[in-house]
């Protein structure tokens, strides 16, 4: 994904900075996509942001509203973890207990507070360790912790509670990947889409896509309401629409693909609006025919539907669906013979 967005945009993603003001907003909510919640379906900003895009870490957000670099890490942290955010820290946040700075993220935090408590470092270790691993705390630890007046109480009932902790490095990874491709997002929208669509993306309602905004939230809606009756390629399809939603709210077009232009794979930039759809996103049309039709048409241009069939082994089901789509609206059925072959 930031390969294909590098190179795309021609920008260096180690040289955007991790402090963008427009790209921590879309953490608490859609300011910076200039669209309103209503109009996406959600109150974040980082649908298709890595880590940060599920239901679940999207309603940690709306929950906490993270403003800074750290406050992420604490998201990816409690995000990862078992039993660190769902009857845990998301408690201690809504009665007001702490803020989200000070809920328990990544195991590192414990040894650190600790340290910073004034407890010995090789027991702040071990405890960290012991938490970390879901093996709770032995007692003798735990009386040095109630002993230590810095301690508070809901720290340690916190740290009973956790089963798995994330180590913040890998958080710190997850979170410069995440606002890097956030960056995209923001200031290079159409790069971004076409990059998501092309990477991420292997389940497409291309009819639905094409025909816009107010087919794709039908679509959406329709997957909706079979609730947990939906498919696992259902929901899949389901996030993708979500995407390409935001994408047609925000100004941006999606067309059906053309016989003469489109990729086998990926989605391509053809103006400042719009997106051309590769051939793989049509339904039933594999990867490897996709490669067919591109390779057969760089030999030589498609004479007609028959010649696409043949040459790029293309199906008749294939043929019917361009056909309906008006992608084959140039070609004949068949190869036109001229008078001249003909007679010989």
């Amino acid at each position: 994904m930031i390969r294909m967005l590098q190179d795309l945009s021609g920008v260096n993603p180690k040289s955007i900075p991790t402090d963008d003001p427009g790209v921590m907003k879309l953490f608490s909510g859609t300011e910076s996509l200039e669209v309103t919640p209503e109009q996406i379906g959600t109150k974040m900003g980082t649908l298709g942001i890595p880590e940060f895009g599920t239901r679940f870490v999207r309603g940690m957000l709306e929950e906490t509203k993270p403003s800074t670099f750290a406050e992420l890490l604490q998201i990816s942290g409690l995000s990862h973890g078992t039993d660190v955010w769902l009857g845990n820290a998301e408690e201690l946040v809504q009665n007001g207990t702490i803020t989200l700075k000070d809920v328990i993220g990544c195991r590192d935090n414990i040894m650190m507070d600790l340290i910073h408590w004034g407890m010995d470092d090789s027991m702040a270790f071990n405890i960290m360790e012991h938490v970390r691993k879901g093996r709770g705390i032995p007692d003798e630890w735990q009386q040095a912790m109630r002993d230590n007046d810095s301690v508070p109480d809901w720290y340690i009932d916190s740290c009973l509670k956790i089963k798995y902790m994330f180590p913040k490095a890998h958080a710190t990874a997850y979170v410069m990947m995440a606002l890097r491709i956030a960056w995209f997002k923001v200031y290079y929208p159409l790069v971004y889409y076409a990059a998501y669509f092309s990477v991420r993306a292997e389940d497409f309602d291309l009819v639905a896509m094409c025909r816009g905004k107010d087919a794709v939230k039908a679509a959406i809606k329709e997957i909706s309401d079979k609730g947990r009756d939906a498919s696992a390629k259902e929901k899949n399809l389901q996030t993708i629409l979500e995407i390409a939603n935001e994408c047609l709210e925000r100004g941006f077009k999606i067309n059906m693909v053309d016989i003469e232009r489109s990729d086998a794979h990926d989605f391509q930039i053809v103006d400042d609006h719009t997106l051309l759809a590769p051939f793989r996103a049509v339904p039933g049309l594999g990867e490897n025919v996709a490669k067919q039709i591109v390779s057969a048409r760089e030999e030589t241009p498609f004479l007609s539907k028959e010649d696409l069939a043949k040459r790029a082994k293309v199906s008749q089901t294939l043929i019917d669906y361009m056909t309906t789509q008006h992608v084959l609206d140039e070609l004949p059925d068949e190869n036109q013979l001229s008078l001249f072959d003909n007679l010989f």
